[in-house]
């Protein structure tokens, strides 16, 4: 179990929003945090800590009059952290080659392969021939309904038809290097973990998985270390102190 640092980027700044709240209409979300420094300043710093595998995501879609200010972003901090991160965000096969050269160790995909509320196996097929398998995170971040766990898209606002189950994991393994899942009802909320989502990813654990939502306390990290049994990764977020929370950055930096 490893600590996996993030850099989220929305209207091109560095931010932490409430997951569930993202709309594409006018670039909304309601913001947790808003960071004075630029995306290079926590890539920078992440690599002097030996911080590897976490993720930037872009929160802004193409169409975004704010898309390309994201993107500069995200760029800057791939130039100052080489092979240090993953990144995702509007990911295409058409477009993956240009983040891996930009320095990327991985491309995280989600809206690509979920077309139309399925997998889109052509899609992900094609993703697989442009980046191969070693650079591909799949991003199967998820929220309930009645009671299931549902793949969502666009930045997690809509609803796939997929429910994340276990057949699921090992059908999606043989494309993708990793896994990331946010659980997106209580991602950027500080509430709480999903207790049943992280039980059932620990359980699978056929490849590396990162857990993303609502470790908000310390003690709600010793809590997901021994409902995972230590198993998979975790992100933490808005609760940093980093990203004006209480859990101290240094602290995570030392276990």
């Amino acid at each position: 179990m490893k600590f996996r640092p993030c850099i989220d980027i929305h209207n091109g700044k560095v931010k932490q929003i409430v997951g569930g709240s993202l709309k594409d209409q006018d670039d909304q979300a309601i913001t947790n945090f808003s960071s004075e420094y630029e995306a290079d300043y926590y890539a920078r710093l992440y690599q002097k800590d030996g911080l590897v595998g976490g993720h930037i995501i872009l929160l802004n879609p193409v169409s975004s009059e704010y898309y390309e200010a994201t993107k500069r972003q995200a760029m800057k901090a791939l130039l100052a952290y080489p092979q240090g991160m993953q990144i995702g965000g509007g990911i295409t096969a058409e477009n993956a080659k240009e983040y891996l050269d930009a320095g990327a160790s991985h491309v995280i995909v989600t809206s690509y392969v979920f077309k139309n509320g399925e997998i889109h196996w052509q899609n992900l097929k094609k993703l697989y021939e442009a980046a191969g398998k070693e650079h591909i995170v799949l991003d199967l971040s998820c929220r309930k309904r009645n009671g299931v766990y549902y793949i969502v898209t666009d930045r997690w606002q809509t609803f796939t038809q997929v429910e994340l189950t276990e057949e699921v994991l090992t059908e999606l393994a043989g494309y993708c290097d990793e896994f990331l899942v946010h659980g997106v009802d209580v991602e950027g909320k500080a509430s709480g973990i999903e207790t049943a989502l992280v039980k059932m990813l620990s359980e699978w654990g056929k490849i590396p998985i990162t857990y993303a939502g609502g470790i908000g306390t310390m003690e709600d990290l010793d809590y997901f270390s021994k409902i995972s049994k230590g198993k998979i990764d975790y992100t933490i977020g808005s609760a940093l102190d980093l990203f004006g929370g209480n859990i101290p950055y240094k602290d995570i930096v030392k276990m």
